[in-house]
């Protein structure tokens, strides 16, 4: 990965961060990463905003532009596109509710495999599904809280086209996640990239 696009990638993963940070994270000097940034706002590809601190002078933050977030896989969004207007036109929407239906069988058969392999755990499992999801191109991590709760994040949305143009593809996720994680925690959504959120985060939280 190039630096240029490491610095894409960190902004991608982490949000708006200051060129300081960025440094800090890419072990440049700052003029070297604001050098990077300067790159790439040239491209389009990153813009920033000033945020006013609690002393001091504003800090500013930057953050992917539209066309920063597509350089990242989207799965053939038009090919996609035109797949779910076509399934509509020829089968109206009871047919988009069986495909629909489909696939989310097939992710939890998948899933459940994944999961029966890991150990036992909320943690464990909660890092198996992570990387199930990663390698379906949802940049999935998961972080523990110091409630006790776990948060599964994922940084892009392979599939946001599709389910932009029909939320069906996304609305059952949090069910899957609870019906494949089982009676160990709750899932619940913290973040949802199509209510304006910038990823989607699912809160797992341990069942005592």
């Amino acid at each position: 990965m190039t630096t240029s696009d490491h610095v894409l990638y960190l902004l991608k993963t982490r949000g708006p961060q200051s060129a300081q940070t960025l440094a800090e994270l890419l072990g440049l000097t700052s003029m070297g990463a604001r050098r990077q940034l300067e790159a790439a706002q040239d491209k389009g590809l990153v813009e920033f905003s000033d945020v006013a601190d609690k002393v001091g002078r504003p800090s500013r933050r930057w953050h992917l532009t539209a066309a920063g977030h597509a350089r990242f896989p989207d799965r053939h969004a038009d090919l996609t596109l035109q797949l779910i207007t076509q399934v509509r036109t020829l089968f109206g929407e009871a047919g988009l509710e069986q495909l629909i239906a489909a696939r989310e069988h097939d992710s939890e058969a998948l899933y459940r495999a994944v999961l029966e392999q890991a150990a036992p755990g909320l943690a464990a499992k909660a890092a198996a599904l992570a990387a199930a999801r990663e390698a379906e191109g949802y940049m999935a991590e998961v972080e523990a809280q110091d409630d006790g709760s776990l948060l599964l994040i994922e940084n892009h949305c392979p599939i946001c086209a599709a389910a932009s143009s029909c939320q069906g593809f996304c609305r059952s996720e949090l069910q899957v996640f609870q019906r494949v994680l089982g009676d160990d925690c709750t899932v619940e959504r913290a973040e949802h990239l199509l209510s304006g959120a910038r990823r989607c985060v699912y809160r797992l939280r341990p069942v005592r």
